[in-house]
């Protein structure tokens, strides 16, 4: 149950059954509200009312015929803003794509359609989904709802917002290196990042194209499952989708995790973490115990170097894929008086400084004479991270780590130090490297009332290994221990 709204995925289809309500009522209530409490954390860029009722009045339909709902009819979501959506505006948080509208829906937003979901519009995020705080968008930064002086995380932060301050029941977000786990720590609501190839990319403005994917956010476990079962699946119009079958997530849930090896590397607890954090994750750990499984103490050797990986093959790859931001094709375009002066004033006002200074890392590493140097290398040392999961998940079942090393920092703490922000993803960035499954669940708080953030990851298409323990883990009351 969402304590922000009242609503979830099985309350909402629950309500429209017994007709006790229709889907445009329920949208109608979530936009109020929109209204009253997104101008001050800013959540939101853009709402597709229109879209919205649209669909709604569907579903309304649809149970007045009596005919059989979609697993998430009526179901109030939200749409990161850097996933396609056809006619509704796509900013990626930038400039350069103010006033963009794509031609086309992205394949994970016509699935949550075509399920019934309601699309209530677009989340603020850093801008191309470069950052670690929700503070590198062009449209402000969007503030914590559960304090209001911190942030969301990044860069999926709008969403996380979003679902946590009972704007939507779940939102899609994208992780690239802890995007949208890091957000659902620092909020305190269940964030997934599936399998990279389990979720469809079509329609995914590319930030680094071998990292990035879709994922859910939500109130609790259960409306995640519901999410994944809808959006998972092999999409023929993108290369890199998983012709892997995916099981009904809502059907996988609730099975015991008796008797599962939990791994807990000793390299996520070292210097650097917040001491209340490592309390309430240990704490959280006892718990899986406590409910039957097994601790395994693991060592991860070469989780040291997974910052410096990420962030050479991140913006090596985000140099590449943000070249076709010119201003000849489409977004800004700032005239000059040759053909480079126009390239040049483009990307100088389109882009913010968080975005050229990652292009800048990025080209340099691709570089004449830099290429075998630092991507070549941090490819090498990549495939050494994914080793070393390989290698645990044969003594383990999951793995167990803190989300992030930190609770939510306060706006501005960070911004004038790009290292320290960095470090921010240090325990998300190897699930990411490793092309592995992921979910951030809640772990109670701090003495501040900040969320805590606990990591389960698994192997290659586990995710309902992944949201077995999560779910366990939130029904016995880990999400406030």
């Amino acid at each position: 149950m969402s304590a922000a709204t009242g609503w979830t995925v099985a309350s909402t289809q629950a309500a429209l059954r017994a007709k006790k309500v229709s889907a445009r009522e329920i949208a109608t209530e979530f936009y109020a509200k929109i209204e009253r409490r997104n101008p001050g954390i800013n959540a939101y860029l853009t709402l597709s009312r229109e879209r919205a009722f649209a669909q709604a009045d569907r579903v309304d339909v649809a149970t007045a015929c009596g005919e059989k709902l979609g697993p998430l009819a009526g179901v109030p979501i939200a749409v990161k803003d850097v996933i396609s959506t056809a006619g509704v505006r796509t900013t990626c948080g930038s400039k350069i794509l103010e006033t963009y509208v794509p031609p086309y829906t992205a394949t994970a937003v016509a699935r949550l359609e075509k399920a019934g979901a309601v699309i209530l519009g677009k989340t603020n995020c850093d801008e191309f989904a470069m950052g670690s705080s929700n503070e590198n968008s062009a449209y402000g930064p969007v503030r914590n709802p559960v304090a209001m002086d911190r942030v969301p995380g990044g860069s999926s932060g709008g969403s996380a917002a979003a679902v946590a301050a009972g704007l939507a029941v779940a939102a899609l977000g994208t992780d690239t290196g802890g995007s949208i786990r890091q957000p659902g720590a620092c909020c305190g609501v269940p964030a997934m990042m599936p399998t990279y190839g389990r979720v469809s990319r079509y329609g995914l403005i590319a930030f680094a194209s071998s990292l990035d994917r879709i994922g859910p956010l939500a109130a609790n476990v259960a409306d995640t499952a519901a999410i994944m079962s809808v959006i998972a699946g092999h999409d023929e119009n993108d290369a890199t989708s998983a012709a892997v079958p995916s099981p009904d997530y809502t059907m996988e849930i609730e099975q015991s995790i008796q008797g599962l090896r939990v791994g807990v590397p000793e390299e996520y607890f070292g210097d650097g973490i917040d001491s209340q954090v490592k309390e309430k994750v240990l704490a959280g750990i006892a718990l899986l115990e406590k409910l039957g499984c097994r601790r395994v103490s693991l060592k991860m050797p070469h989780t040291e170097y997974a910052i410096a990986t990420y962030y050479i093959i991140a913006t090596a790859e985000a140099s590449s894929n943000l070249a076709r931001y010119d201003g000849v094709r489409y977004g800004l375009r700032v005239p000059g008086a040759t053909l480079i002066d126009m390239y040049r004033n483009t990307r100088e006002r389109g882009f913010g400084a968080e975005v050229k200074r990652r292009l800048m890392l990025g080209t340099y590493a691709l570089s004449s004479g830099y290429y075998d140097a630092y991507y070549l290398r941090a490819q090498k040392v990549r495939a050494l991270i994914a080793r070393d999961f390989s290698e645990a998940f044969q003594k383990v079942d999951a793995i167990v780590t803190p989300t992030a090393p930190t609770p939510a920092f306060q706006l501005g703490e960070k911004t004038s130090d790009p290292l320290q922000m960095y470090l921010a993803d240090i325990y998300t960035v190897t699930g990411s490297l490793a092309g592995i499954p992921g979910i951030s669940v809640p772990c109670g708080t701090t003495k501040e009332k900040l969320p805590v953030g606990l990591q389960i990851l698994g192997p290659h298409f586990s995710e309902a290994r992944v949201l077995q323990l999560a779910r366990a883990f939130e029904k016995a009351g880990g999400f406030v221990i």
